[in-house]
């Protein structure tokens, strides 16, 4: 006599229908799934709102402190990374599943609903979509942010280095100062006079430090751009 195998699948279907009705299980799992959507709706409207909130009824035993950080370190790299640290409603890319995901989990641990959401990233991303690395964050209170989720690709490692001449104006002097210094030193011997002379360089190095702060002054007007710690919260574009 050859046994038959156990089809798994036929026994789930038999101890489902001996303990519940069909149409009832599929109406649970339906409601379920049109409470989860809710609530996702929920959060997608508390992202793309212009809500003002300072703080969120979060369960401080159940928060990470690695992920509590306060609004002066958050400034301190946006500042050092020219980043911007705005309402979640100004950022124009697209917030993943996860985030919103996470968000799910952490209104359900905490028997909450979060607002207020902000988000740090490139100036450019809350113009139009790209893939740096934004940060999703809550308020907690007492200026204080709770990070959330993070996305995308990690800033490019001299980002920092770049930003330098853009934190205020002794650096951004300082950069066209050697700017001018090395443009000077590439001028030809000679090109002026038979013989050159110490004079000479100083006058040449004077006449391409005044051509290159132009076209940096004439840059930083004619596109409205600012040093670092004034647009790190700015909501405006031409900051």
């Amino acid at each position: 006599m050859i046994l038959k195998g156990t089809n798994i699948e036929h026994k789930l279907q038999n101890i489902r229908e001996r303990k519940g009705n069909r149409e009832q299980i599929l109406a649970e799992v339906q409601q379920i799934l049109e409470e989860d959507s809710l609530k996702e709706s929920k959060i997608c409207n508390q992202l793309s709102s212009k809500s003002n909130a300072r703080a969120n009824d979060f369960n401080f035993d159940l928060l990470e402190t690695d992920n509590i950080f306060h609004i002066d370190q958050i400034k301190d790299i946006c500042i050092d990374y020219r980043l911007r640290f705005l309402n979640s409603s100004y950022f124009k890319g697209k917030i993943p599943q996860e985030a919103i995901s996470k968000i799910k989990h952490l209104e359900a641990a905490h028997n909450t609903e979060i607002k207020g959401f902000k988000i740090m990233a490139p100036s450019k991303l809350f113009k139009l979509e790209d893939k740096d690395d934004p940060l999703l964050f809550a308020p907690i209170g007492n200026d204080y942010y709770y990070l959330i989720h993070k996305w995308g690709n990690d800033l490019h490692p001299l980002r920092k280095l770049f930003a330098w001449p853009f934190k205020n104006i002794v650096n951004l002097s300082l950069v066209v100062l050697l700017i001018s210094y090395f443009v000077t030193l590439m001028v030809p011997e000679g090109l002026f006079s038979k013989k050159s002379t110490t004079a000479e360089f100083w006058i040449i190095y004077f006449f391409m430090f005044k051509c290159i702060a132009s076209v940096v002054i004439f840059y930083g007007f004619a596109l409205g751009k600012n040093f670092n710690p004034a647009i790190w919260k700015s909501k405006y574009f031409n900051a």
